[in-house]
């Protein structure tokens, strides 16, 4: 065991004891049944969808019982952080209504909310195991850690640092002191109970119920090289110290973490902090050919945040797909009542769940055709002004036409569900704006209809249009047949010598001369949408 003056010349000399960080961070007097809990995801690439799931049930969680959500960024690996990554989580939260209580953007009794701010409040704690001799310096070398690692696995043996393996465990004093005084560079390891190889331990989850692993052995970094700065702890440690001061009593994770709660508990009781309740939740999985997998940053486009964004799906569809797969009674619900029922962890599966685009975009689709005319203008220009600027413009330039187009089939008990997400307006509305779109006569070439009887068929409707006629379609009834084509397909394929094409023909003549598709909305509600001054230059410009 190091002498406490030795220990104590490691770190700053005016090193705040433990009792001041107490002091400084009091039990929070929440009512009985509150739960504190938290999200810390790590700045080191973009945000997992599967991150907004757990912090969703996390606040939900803290809300409904009077607690409190916290985000704590885990920026304690420097190296690997991505710049930009801490607004992004704040869009993240924003849109998907996840906005923590407490963060370093909201602020908060109980920070700083980054890791990396919390270096001396962290150093407290690691002098204070290194008096106790909970833990202990290491100056083992990269060269001396592959050597054990290599000789381990040559012996068929667990790999780790532990036991006799640990070559610093029980190095005499003056073995440090020489090592210190020629300026070697040591990292801070925890001293692991010497019973707890091959020990086994139970906890109960509150998702899972009991359960029960082999013991940690390892004497774990808690704290990085001496030779770094700022000096900053490993996840565990920091978790540890974090979770305790800033109060929390439930830890709502990802199952990934199962694993490592030997090695927290551990952590807690060599710190005398009170034990945590864990809930790990099952991560969300993909269906491929065979099977199902996780749902993977690497492989699959649906695994980030960004994905939602930028095609546009609206909040609340997500947010009601992923109660539902947290709580399947909740997907039975409708929409409205989905969101306010609670998320119940004895609910939750520890089987993951599959993340179903095609689910997504049928309630996505139901969720907007719930919506007014207005809702819809403004959610796409929200989107839009973001991810499809010149879209942005069209709609800004144009807004009593976009209301009129978004209005066209979505009366009535059935109303058109094209649109999905945002990103779905422009190739399902783009057609009503002269500024989106654009004709060329070869769009008509697969329609089969000769080209001087497609122009004279047009140029006839342009000249006679009547944009006010009650029967509107008959116009164009009339004039197919006086142009040689056919009542119904039927007529048409009875002696096909006879006819120029069917009324079928004839109509997506029209269709396409307003939409630039031969798939549309009904076509008397585009023109109505369109006006009659539109209406007859697309149908003179479509003639020719």
């Amino acid at each position: 065991m190091l002498d406490r003056a030795v220990v104590d010349a490691l770190f700053p000399a005016d090193l705040p004891e433990p009792e001041r960080w107490e002091a400084r961070y009091p039990e929070r007097g929440l009512p009985e049944g509150a739960h504190v809990v938290r999200f810390g995801p790590s700045p080191t690439g973009y945000v997992h969808i599967g991150g907004i799931y757990t912090a969703m049930i996390n606040k939900d969680v803290a809300g409904r019982s009077g607690g409190r959500y916290l985000v704590r960024v885990e920026d304690t690996d420097q190296a690997r952080e991505v710049a930009g990554a801490v607004a992004q989580f704040d869009a993240a939260f924003a849109y998907f209504d996840v906005v923590p209580d407490e963060s370093a953007t909201a602020g908060g009794e109980y920070g700083p909310y980054l890791q990396s701010q919390r270096e001396q409040i962290y150093l407290t704690y690691v002098r204070h195991l290194l008096r106790q001799d909970k833990a202990y310096l290491c100056f083992a070398t990269k060269d001396e850690l592959a050597d054990i690692t290599a000789r381990q696995q040559a012996a068929k043996l667990p790999t780790g640092y532990y036991g006799g393996w640990a070559i610093w465990r029980n190095a005499g004093p003056a073995d440090v002191a020489a090592k210190l005084e020629a300026g070697a560079p040591y990292v801070v390891r925890f001293r692991a109970p010497e019973e707890a190889g091959g020990r086994r331990v139970r906890y109960t989850d509150v998702i899972r119920g009991p359960l029960e692993h082999e013991d940690n052995r390892n004497d774990v970094v808690i704290l990085k090289s001496s030779d770094q700065s700022p000096r900053l702890p490993t996840y565990h440690f920091a978790h540890a110290v974090d979770d305790h001061l800033m109060r929390v009593d439930l830890v709502i994770r990802a199952e990934e973490w199962i694993s490592s709660v030997p090695l927290h508990r551990q952590l807690f009781a060599a710190l005398d902090f009170p034990e945590l309740s864990y809930a790990h939740i099952a991560p969300l999985m993909k269906q491929i050919p065979g099977g199902k997998r996780k749902l993977s940053k690497r492989k699959d486009d649906e695994a980030s945040v960004d994905f939602y964004l930028s095609a546009g799906y609206p909040a609340k569809a997500v947010q009601y797909y992923l109660r539902g797969l947290a709580n399947g009674r909740l997907a039975e619900l409708p929409l409205a009542e989905a969101l306010a029922e609670p998320i119940r962890l004895e609910e939750c599966g520890v089987a993951g769940p599959l993340v179903d685009l095609v689910k997504l975009e049928d309630i996505s689709g139901d969720h907007i055709a719930t919506l007014s005319g207005q809702e819809v203008y403004d959610a796409v220009l929200a989107w839009a002004r973001t991810y499809d600027p010149d879209l942005a413009a069209v709609l800004e330039a144009e807004p009593e036409l976009a209301l009129r187009a978004i209005a066209v089939e979505r009366d009535g008990d059935n109303p058109r569900k094209d649109l999905r997400k945002w990103s779905d307006f422009r190739p399902a509305y783009g057609f009503f704006f002269p500024q989106l779109f654009a004709f060329t006569p070869e769009l008509l070439t697969p329609l089969g209809v000769a080209p001087d009887v497609a122009s004279a068929f047009l140029a006839d409707l342009t000249d006679g249009y009547d944009h006010d006629r009650e029967d509107w379609f008959g116009q164009v009834r009339e004039l197919a047949a006086k142009h040689g084509f056919a009542r119904n397909a039927k007529e048409q394929k009875s002696d096909p010598e006879r006819f120029v094409g069917s009324i079928r023909e004839a109509s997506q003549l029209v269709r396409v001369a307003l939409t630039g598709s031969t798939r549309s909305p009904d076509l008397h509600a585009v023109s109505r949408a369109l006006g009659a001054e539109v209406v007859r230059e697309r149908l003179q410009a479509a003639a020719g």
